[in-house]
């Protein structure tokens, strides 16, 4: 097993950074998967045991110059290693503005993913290197079924979303008042977030989103474009799906399967990321 890869490109290496420090607050502890083509981050809570799971995949040309990567076998040519995703996150941000940063598979009494990051001293043309080892778990071939990209079921209603920084400052208020959240929406482009307590109903609607075409129509056919479809969700799980998000999405999609779970899809530049909740029994 063998991995190393440089980025020498600083909107690369910055991207990068955006999406190691979106993933530190999405999840406390990640799998990185390493394939010849790609990268994932992974998180599978179970969605049995109520835990959200996240998929976040990016090519690995478009932020490495060099990618070599030797995996369990020629069959199963991957890695999968469990990481703090803060460890990589804190590594990454003092390569801002670097000459250069190089990841590598590393054994230092323990497994590491070591980053090595050059650095331009100012006062002249020399550089100096940091290196941060990240300790990490190399998990093994038995257990790379339960970390499979999540299979997403046919939804009830799929809709845009409004923008996430609205989305965020009004899903803060709402916590204040309530730790529960229905989102609702129709195939007529509204969606609302509402609140319900004993002594007050809160709900804040939005319009004209939107709809994207499903290739399940059968199922939308099916329905009145007013009906809403809707899932009670912890509004707390909401409220750090939104928080992560660094960079405005070219795409945010939000799915809703009755009951059962929603599902957003987002699209930031070239990096794909699905997060999932599931519904509150």
């Amino acid at each position: 097993m063998k991995f190393r890869a440089k980025i020498v490109d600083l909107a690369c290496l910055n991207h990068f950074t955006r999406v190691s420090n979106m993933i530190a607050k999405l999840a406390k502890t990640c799998t990185l998967r390493i394939s010849p083509e790609k990268l994932n981050f992974i998180l599978s809570d179970k969605l049995a045991s109520g835990g959200v799971s996240m998929w976040c995949e990016l090519e690995q040309e478009n932020i490495f110059s060099e990618f070599q990567m030797e995996g369990v076998s020629v069959e199963n040519n991957a890695i999968y290693l469990e990481l703090t995703s803060e460890n990589l996150s804190r590594a990454l941000k003092t390569a801002q503005n670097a000459r250069a940063l190089k990841i590598k598979l590393t054994n230092k009494h323990f497994p590491c993913l070591t980053v090595s990051v050059e650095l331009q001293l100012s006062s002249s043309s020399s550089s100096r290197i940091v290196t941060h080892d990240i300790p990490i778990k190399v998990i093994p071939r038995r257990l790379w079924k339960d970390l499979q990209e999540p299979s997403v079921p046919d939804s009830d209603v799929s809709i845009y979303l409004p923008a996430l920084k609205t989305m965020k400052s009004v899903v803060e208020k709402m916590k204040n008042i309530s730790n529960q959240l229905v989102i609702e929406a129709n195939l007529n482009g509204e969606l609302n977030l509402k609140i319900e307590t004993e002594l007050v109903c809160v709900t804040t609607h939005f319009k004209d989103l939107g709809n994207p075409i499903l290739p399940s129509e059968s199922v939308s056919q099916s329905r009145h474009p007013e009906d809403m479809a809707e899932v009670h969700i912890d509004i707390k799980k909401l409220l750090q799906f939104l928080a992560g998000q660094q960079v405005t999405p070219t795409k945010a999609v939000c799915n809703i399967v009755s009951n059962r779970i929603v599902h957003f899809d987002l699209l930031l530049e070239d990096i794909s990321l699905q997060y999932f909740i599931p519904a509150l029994s």
